[in-house]
């Protein structure tokens, strides 16, 4: 009895200090929940002291829906969690994700549970009372009717139900919805987000079921994921060498086939397949008139059971946005289809991948309608597949994702009450399902498991951070390098030009040693890189270098703690008009093509020698290769490599000075002798056949 007083006692000071006066208001959430447990004889039951007011109202609402008390609910997680899940300083936020996890799992299997405002309503107060779940730091209910959560909170609850979000993603969806909120969630953006959901839930069941490809989809059981090019202000154009056609576009999760568009109605479907391995890619394509590249918006598909690349053209009047979402999800197709290809995942599995993939293109939609231009949506990072693609470590991630396929048979029955429910466990509910094994998802066990876990980071949620916070540092690397980036050739050249310093300098050292412009230090040069040599030590005195330069790098580190970079400066070049641009330019031209000319004159005049065009020139040759591979048979090559440097090295010394000379003149004689191999352009003639 004393704890009932107590529990009741404080229900009534919550009343009289107004901590609950917004559950009070009008259109509370929290009203009807509030009433009853104030006037309910088994208040002090259902009240746990170590959760905070608004965290028990939650939990209330979770024992309702799995139809438990409270209190067994509180027992049922006392003996499913590990002890460290139960430490006190985190009973609370625990013991809520699991009553959360618990009830999540039986409302997504009722039909219809997207429509549903209690759910819309339920879901966004479970985000509440996770940042507000103990007692002791949260004692009072002082919370506003707007109230909003942060994307801490988001990131916990919403990847339980997995179409609402996912671990990989549901940072950008936070990001995404917050933007115009100061990174703070209100339940009106998440009821229109969850809303946007439900409808393309409806679209995609509506072109499943229909008649569309039904013949073509049968065998593997696809299912219409979207479709373009039925509106004639939003045609779609099939480019195929030079002929163009109009048609419909259509998106499964295993092809993409595109139907031409004829006088009255469409032609046989095209296949171009994302499922099997063709060596496909995808990539942004431009098009225009009479095969000019004009317009950025079009992608171009291409694979080995393809004669020539296709273009699909996605015109529009401004921007480029719808070819940017077909891209994407095209690519995040073809990018499942390679994951479950490269780890071989089959069964239950591969539904369970090809389903988190349709659930990313469905939310992706729902996002597509809510964005403007003042928030622009990338598709890229709301599709699972393509952030792995393009993250630091996106390969550990799809490789955790593998390993947690196959170890989700290992977990413990008693221990499942402790995940999230999986995507494929969830699928009948929304009125669909993927794949042959779905329909005995229940039957079998399946995989009833999901990416969340209570309490704590699952290897999965592990992999992501460890990959975000990588992708941060790379990002600020990247924001460095964009900004030393200089505009204008004479520009660059200079920055490039004050970088090399050093090595140029080293270089003009070690040419000025060759030449032995100061006989002394050549000398001394000579011999000491002659006994390196013969003693083998070569690979010691480059590994002394490389413990210099680290020793160098950590000095520089330690004596520069603390004190800002020194910028590096650098003159600018007075600034060149437009005409000495075109003349700068113009040179560099020249000078390249000269280079180039020079290296196909080397290689016609080697052509010659080997086909003996110049018999003289060609039998002098072939003599000087047998001579030096009779050298390479019989000399050990340590001695082979310190002849030539001591040849090298020695040529230009006074005492060889005059004979290098000769010999220099007399090669050079005899290579401008040789002739070069005749060469005739040919112009290639093809006959042009218009379809």
């Amino acid at each position: 009895m004393t704890s009932a007083s107590k529990t009741r006692n404080m229900i009534e000071g919550f009343v009289k200090d107004g901590s609950f006066k917004w559950l009070l208001k009008n259109r509370s959430p929290f009203h009807e929940e509030f009433e009853e447990m104030k006037l309910s004889p088994s208040a002090d039951r259902n009240w746990i002291h170590e959760l905070s007011p608004v965290a028990n109202i939650v939990v209330r609402r979770c024992s309702k829906i799995l139809e438990i008390p409270t209190g067994q609910l509180q027992e049922n997680f006392n003996g499913e969690a590990p002890d460290a899940i139960k430490d006190p300083s985190r009973y609370a936020r625990n013991f809520l994700e699991y009553s959360c996890f618990r009830a999540l799992s039986v409302s997504t299997q009722m039909n219809g549970y997207m429509e549903d405002k209690k759910f819309r309503r339920l879901t966004f107060d479970m985000m509440l009372a996770w940042e507000l779940p103990d007692a002791a730091s949260h004692p009072s209910m002082d919370i506003d009717e707007d109230a909003s959560v942060g994307i801490e909170a988001f990131s916990r609850i919403a990847p339980a139900v997995p179409i609402i979000a996912n671990v990989i993603i549901s940072d950008y969806i936070f990001e995404f919805l917050t933007a115009s909120t100061g990174g703070r969630l209100l339940f009106s953006t998440f009821d229109k987000y969850l809303s946007g959901l439900e409808r393309a839930v409806r679209k995609l069941k509506s072109q499943s079921e229909s008649s569309l490809l039904s013949s073509q989809r049968s065998g593997r059981g696809e299912r219409v994921l979207e479709l373009d090019g039925t509106v004639t202000t939003q045609p779609v154009l099939q480019h195929v060498g030079i002929s163009t056609w109009p048609g419909r576009l259509t998106l499964t999760d295993h092809a993409m086939y595109f139907e031409a568009l004829r006088v009255v109605s469409y032609d046989k479907p095209t296949v171009y397949d994302l499922a099997d391995d063709l060596k496909q890619f995808v990539k942004p394509e431009l098009t225009g008139p009479w095969g000019t590249r004009l317009f950025d918006k079009a992608f171009l598909y291409k694979s080995v059971s393809l004669s020539e690349a296709i273009v699909m053209e996605l015109p529009e009047l401004k921007g480029h946005t719808r070819r940017d979402y077909w891209l994407a999800i095209i690519r995040e197709i073809l990018y499942a289809h390679r994951f479950i290809r490269k780890f071989q995942i089959t069964g239950i599995e591969k539904d369970e991948t090809l389903l988190k993939t349709v659930f990313g293109i469905l939310r992706v939609q729902a996002l597509k309608d809510m964005s403007s231009s003042s928030i622009p949506l990338s598709f890229e990072a709301g599709l699972m597949f393509n952030v792995c693609d393009q993250l630091p470590g996106g390969d550990r991630i799809l490789e955790t994702i593998a390993d947690m396929s196959i170890c989700r048979d290992d977990v413990k029955s008693s221990e499942k009450g402790m995940y999230s429910i999986s995507a494929s466990t969830m699928a009948s509910s929304l009125g669909f399902v993927f794949g042959t094994s779905c329909n005995v998802v229940n039957e079998a066990g399946g995989i009833t498991v999901g990416d969340v876990c209570v309490g704590e980071l699952t290897p999965l949620e592990k992999a992501v951070k460890e990959s975000r916070s990588t992708y941060k540092m790379v990002a600020n690397a990247q924001a460095t390098v964009d900004g030393v980036k200089v505009e204008g050739l004479d520009t660059n050249l200079a920055v490039m030009k004050e970088l090399l310093f050093p090595v140029t300098e080293l270089g003009n050292h070690l040419v000025k040693l060759y030449y032995w412009e100061d006989p002394v230090k050549s000398l001394q040069f000579c011999l000491v890189l002659t006994y390196v040599l013969y003693r083998g030590w070569f690979c010691y005195v480059f590994a002394m270098l490389l413990l210099l330069v680290a020793l160098f790098i950590m000095i520089t580190r330690y004596s520069s703690r603390g004190r800002p970079v020194d910028e590096f400066k650098v003159i600018a070049p007075p600034p060149m008009n437009t005409m000495e641009q075109l003349l700068a330019v113009q040179n560099a031209i020249s000078q390249a093509e000269e280079l180039i000319q020079d290296g196909n004159v080397l290689l016609l005049k080697l052509r010659g020698l080997l086909l003996s065009i110049f018999p003289q020139a060609s039998d002098r040759f072939a003599i000087a290769l047998v001579m030096m591979a009779i050298v390479l048979a019989f000399v050990p090559m340590q001695f082979v490599i310190l002849l030539v440097v001591l040849e090298e090295f020695t040529k230009y010394s006074p005492l060889r000075s005059s004979s290098t000379e000769r010999l220099e003149r007399r090669f050079r004689e005899w290579w401008f002798s040789i002739p070069a191999a005749p060469v005739v352009l040919e112009k290639l003639k093809e006959d042009k056949k218009k379809k």
